[in-house]
């Protein structure tokens, strides 16, 4: 007589569905600790007196300040300049350069593409060095380059509207290939048989262009904005490194400005406004991007 085979123990359910959970129980724990736990402290600090110990809950105290003070219209001001006159150029820039990238009559595609995306990987200083040297306005080739063809050499870092348009140039320079790779994924998804269709109807190179693939672009497009309206608000990189905010804060922008509360005059408070008042800026800007062009998505 042969014994019976032991049954199998019963897996309880509950600990079935458990599981996955325990696996991801690190992740959620280092996610509450590094983004939940700092965004609502900062949150928090931005209600608080943080000028004298012991800090002490003041409504109004970061906000009303918020309100009136002058250098934060100054860096607000700077960085909607820069956001209303550089994004539209950059991302013009980028179409461009994303249609030239997908013609056949271009060679050597891959070295190009990279040739544009390559300022994205070099590194902040460098790039910023390098800058504050071409715009130099004693040594600067730029400026040697102007006088070359008779005109009169730019103190590019050291006069208001100079040092803006340095801003400008710079930022252009280093993600108008990003954007340009983004849309060009875009481009390579538009069927090839609207352009042979359109080309036995006759449309010329500038009709297909703006009849098709714009339109069929609007969604990459919209993206692309986005991403570089936030980017826009979040600038400190190239004021900060190039032309140190100055002169006389012409090239503050809102998280320069932020950085020096908070990590200079450890006014923490104040800076968590000012932080929650760019993330307030970036979520109206992209609402009403996304209703202005992407609602005509919708109605479609």
């Amino acid at each position: 007589m042969t014994p019976e085979p032991a049954a199998a123990p019963r897996r309880r359910p509950w600990r079935r569905r458990a599981t996955p959970y325990l696996f991801l129980t690190p992740f959620f724990a280092l996610f509450a600790i590094f983004w939940v736990y700092p965004i609502a402290y900062s949150f928090v600090l931005s209600f608080l007196n943080t000028r004298q110990r012991p800090w002490t809950l003041d409504w109004d105290f970061n906000w009303g300040r918020l309100v009136q003070d002058e250098y934060f219209w100054n860096a607000l001001g700077n960085t909607m300049l820069i956001l209303v006159v550089q994004v539209p150029i950059m991302l013009a820039f980028a179409t461009l350069l994303a249609v030239a990238f997908s013609s056949d009559l271009l060679r050597f595609k891959g070295f190009f593409r990279f040739a544009f995306f390559a300022p994205l990987v070099l590194g902040a200083v460098p790039y910023s060095a390098v800058f504050r040297l071409i715009f130099n306005e004693q040594y600067g080739v730029l400026n040697y380059g102007l006088t070359a063809i008779g005109l009169p050499s730019v103190s590019w870092l050291y006069e208001s509207t100079p040092a803006l348009v340095t801003i400008m140039i710079a930022m252009t320079w280093r993600w108008t290939g990003y954007n340009a790779v983004i849309l060009l994924s875009g481009l390579q998804s538009i069927p090839a048989t609207l352009y042979e269709a359109a080309k036995i109807d006759g449309a010329t190179g500038v009709q297909r262009f703006f009849l098709i693939t714009i339109p069929m672009l609007r969604p990459v497009l919209l993206f692309t904005f986005v991403l570089s309206t936030i980017g826009t608000l979040q600038l400190f990189t190239e004021p900060w490194l190039i032309t140190t905010t100055g002169p006389g804060n012409a090239t503050e922008t809102l998280v320069t400005y932020l950085y020096q509360q908070g990590f200079r005059s450890f006014n923490f408070g104040y800076a968590s406004a000012i932080a929650y008042s760019v993330a307030i800026i970036a979520a109206i800007f992209s609402l009403l991007q996304i209703r202005l062009v992407g609602g005509r998505e919708v109605e479609r």
